[in-house]
């Protein structure tokens, strides 16, 4: 098993930055391949950006490419999600989630981390 614990919400203009921070514990950190993942109040959860476990191959979905930056440092069991020229519409509760490398389900999820981006 690994627990997630995320940070580095907050409150941001329009046009600023934020880094998340996902903190894992447990074992075999490699063993996972990660993802951030938001959701908007009244919105369906949506994936943000996903990583495997080398680093090597990332996934961003259409909202947020050119935009934000995932990445891992597997010595320190880190995940971090670098966000840039936020967007009022990036405002939702991120979440930092883990799955087995051999699975296509996430299994594991942080508590989440508030995002709000004023205009």
């Amino acid at each position: 098993q690994v627990q997630l614990v995320e940070s580095g919400g907050g409150l941001v203009q329009a046009g600023g930055s934020l880094r998340l921070s996902c903190a894992a514990s447990g074992r075999t950190f490699t063993s996972y391949a990660m993802g951030w993942f938001r959701q908007a109040p009244g919105k369906e959860r949506e994936t943000v950006a996903t990583i495997n476990w080398t680093g090597a191959s990332t996934y961003y979905s259409d909202s947020v490419k050119g935009r934000f930056t995932i990445s891992r440092d597997n010595a320190k069991k880190t995940v971090d999600l670098q966000m840039n020229s936020l967007k009022p519409e990036d405002t939702a509760v991120y979440y930092c989630a883990a799955r087995y490398n051999s699975r296509y389900e996430y299994d594991y999820w942080g508590q989440g981390t508030q995002v709000t981006v004023s205009s």
